[in-house]
């Protein structure tokens, strides 16, 4: 539900029974409007405007909820009416949020398939603006062992160094490893750069006996094994 307020009404005019606050606490969070949450996180509004008003121009600022994790501090300022004290409870609860889900798939999380191992990273790596290469390592019963970003930045081959990779799967006691990294452009369709990198990396892996299962590549919310794809 979204209670739709012109800037003029302020939320002591809702009725009670409607207010976000008093439906979360009948209802649960759940039940609640991306915009009715980002309410209750800002807790009051401006002389100008509802509280609900400008939860929704934060909601239209960032364009999707999904962006909000990526926002920074003075980003989420430039809305008129976010002061740093309310941006800094916004980042907060994003922040806590990021956690908790880390927290909760760090359980011992098993890779059983390709599908398994683009979902424990999706949520992460799907909306990032920049190239990232992360490498999940392995016990022998494919449990995550540990997650690492290794670099940021564009693909290069000559940037990959398996000596770095390795080193701390040695360091981590892996028995193997899944490389990943996102397209920013939404499309994770495997270029030269990506093919060449993995071979270099199986390669390697092959000479370390710690192997390489899969490179996958994330997308906006899909992904390609090239496992799968058959270039290893």
């Amino acid at each position: 539900m979204t209670v739709d307020l012109t800037p003029a009404l302020m939320i002591r005019d809702v009725h009670i029974a409607d207010r976000p606050r008093e439906r979360l606490i009948r209802q649960g969070a759940q039940s609640l409007s991306n915009q009715e949450l980002i309410a209750i996180l800002l807790r009051t509004g401006t002389k100008q405007e509802s509280v609900l008003h400008l939860a929704n121009r934060v909601l239209n600022f960032i364009e999707q909820i999904q962006e909000l994790k990526n926002a920074t501090l003075e980003e989420i300022m430039s809305v008129k009416g976010i002061g740093q004290a309310k941006a800094v409870q916004l980042l907060a609860a994003v922040e806590l949020g990021r956690r908790l889900s880390q927290q909760k798939t760090d359980e011992k999380f098993t890779i059983r398939s390709p599908k398994d191992a683009a979902a424990y990273l999706m949520t992460d790596m799907t909306s990032l603006t920049q190239e990232h290469f992360v490498v999940l390592f392995l016990n022998v019963k494919n449990q995550i062992l540990h997650k690492q970003t290794i670099f940021i930045g564009s693909l290069n081959a000559s940037i990959v160094h398996p000596r770095e990779i390795f080193r701390e799967a040695v360091k981590r006691s892996a028995a193997s490893i899944i490389c990943a990294h996102n397209h920013p452009s939404g499309n994770p369709s495997p270029s030269s750069e990506d093919i060449d990198v993995t071979k270099r990396l199986l390669e390697a892996g092959q000479i370390m006996g710690i192997e390489l299962l899969d490179h996958v590549i994330i997308g906006d919310h899909q992904f390609i094994s090239l496992k799968e794809k058959g270039y290893m």
